[in-house]
C-alpha cells in the first residue's frame, strides 16, 4: 500500500481509477441492464392477450444489449482503450465540475417527479422547464416562466390531445 506525505504525488490507486473512469459507465450500463431484465422477466403477461411478439420482447432485447455493451466497454477499458475527447470540445478537464448546476438540475427533476401527480403535467412541466433554464444560467425572470408555461402547455396538448398519450392534467384537467 502506498502512502503519501504532504507535497508528494497521489497514491497510484487513485491515479489508476482516474485513468479508468470509463469503468463507471460500464457499471451503470450493467446495473441498467440487470434492472431492465429483472423488470422484463417479472412482468405479468396474460398469454391470451399478447400477439406474436409479447410485451417482454423489447425489454429483453434492450436489457441484453445493455449487458453486452457493459461487458464490451469494460473489456476495452481494461485492455487500455480510452475514450478520446472530440476535437472541438472546449472543456477544461483540470477544472472541477459545476456541482451547483448539477444539484439544481437534480432538484428540478425531483420536484417534477413529485409534482406531476398532484399538480399535473402543465404545472409540473412549466416548473421543470423554468427550473432547468434557471439552473443552466438564464436569469430572465419575467420571460423564462412565460416561455416555460407556453412550452409545457404546448407539450401537454400535443401529447394528450393530438397524439392520444394521456398525461396527468391535474387541476387544469377540466380547463384544457
Amino acid at each position: 500500500m502506498t502512502t503519501t506525505t504532504p507535497g508528494t504525488a497521489p497514491a497510484p490507486r487513485r491515479s489508476w481509477l482516474r485513468e479508468h473512469s470509463e469503468l463507471g459507465v460500464g457499471l451503470i450500463l450493467l446495473a441498467l441492464g440487470v434492472l431492465v431484465l429483472t423488470d422484463a422477466l417479472t412482468m405479468p403477461v396474460d398469454l391470451g392477450q399478447r400477439g406474436p411478439v409479447g410485451p417482454r420482447t423489447v425489454p429483453l432485447v434492450v436489457g441484453t444489449g445493455l449487458l453486452l455493451v457493459a461487458v464490451l466497454l469494460t473489456v476495452d477499458v481494461l485492455r487500455g482503450g480510452r475514450g478520446e475527447a472530440e476535437g472541438g470540445e472546449d472543456v477544461d478537464l483540470s477544472e472541477p465540475g459545476d456541482w451547483r448546476t448539477v444539484l439544481l438540475l437534480a432538484g428540478v427533476f425531483l420536484g417534477f417527479a413529485v409534482l406531476i401527480g398532484p399538480a399535473g403535467f402543465p404545472v409540473a412541466g412549466a416548473l421543470l422547464f423554468w427550473g432547468a433554464a434557471y439552473a443552466l444560467g438564464s436569469r430572465h425572470l419575467t420571460r423564462d416562466p412565460l416561455i416555460a408555461a407556453a412550452l409545457s402547455l404546448l407539450t401537454y396538448v400535443v401529447f394528450d390531445k393530438l397524439l392520444g398519450v394521456p398525461l396527468p392534467g391535474g387541476p387544469l384537467m377540466g380547463v384544457l
